[in-house]
């Protein structure tokens, strides 16, 4: 999808703001919802993905499932609420082995498994809004002895509130990020 695009800076794949947010992906729904609701916290639309079985609502990402993201840029990072139920998402990644990795993050896991195709890992998330920064490069070569070479896809599912994901070259301060990829907007001045 992105194979042929300069990549450098940032990357969003879902922005919660646009007009279609989900142009990109696809859905799946069973037992749930996939709402877009104004969050009191931040006054602002929000992607809310909400189900009874995490495996079975989710959203996925490129919304074709032969084609593949080819986003080379190392660091994925989530801005995303934590809605006090299970929640995972998970990333398929290239590595220079030419083989295909996933990795999975949940809220409900306590610890970390690698197998030769997945590793899962706890995820730990304060109340409230949370910005996830996921370093593919070192975990890749961490989990698997191999180096990263892009993103195939993305998948999150079940249960939490989405305002951005996006990928980036390096993990940037508050104040170096571009106004739209901080959580809070800056309040217009009238």
């Amino acid at each position: 999808m992105f194979k042929n695009t300069f990549q450098s800076g940032f990357l969003s794949i879902l922005c919660s703001l646009g007009s279609k947010p989900l142009q990109i992906w696809d859905k799946e729904v069973v037992n749930g919802h996939i709402k877009r609701p104004q969050d009191e916290d931040i006054q602002s639309n929000v992607l809310e993905i909400i189900g009874s079985n995490i495996q079975s609502t989710y959203i996925t990402c490129p919304a074709d499932p032969a084609a593949t993201l080819g986003i080379k840029l190392p660091f994925l990072v989530m801005i995303v609420k934590n809605l006090k139920k299970y929640f995972t998402f998970e990333i398929q990644v290239l590595d220079d082995k030419n083989v295909r990795r996933r990795f999975r993050a949940s809220n409900f896991q306590a610890v970390t498994r690698v197998k030769p195709y997945i590793c899962t890992m706890p995820l730990r998330m304060d109340d409230g809004w949370n910005q996830i920064q996921f370093n593919l490069a070192d975990f890749t070569k961490r989990a698997y002895g191999t180096n990263y070479v892009e993103t195939l896809r993305v998948q999150v599912h079940a249960n939490c509130r989405l305002r951005r994901i996006y990928f980036s070259d390096r993990l940037y301060s508050e104040e170096e990020l571009p106004p739209e990829f901080k959580l809070y907007l800056p309040m217009q001045k009238s």
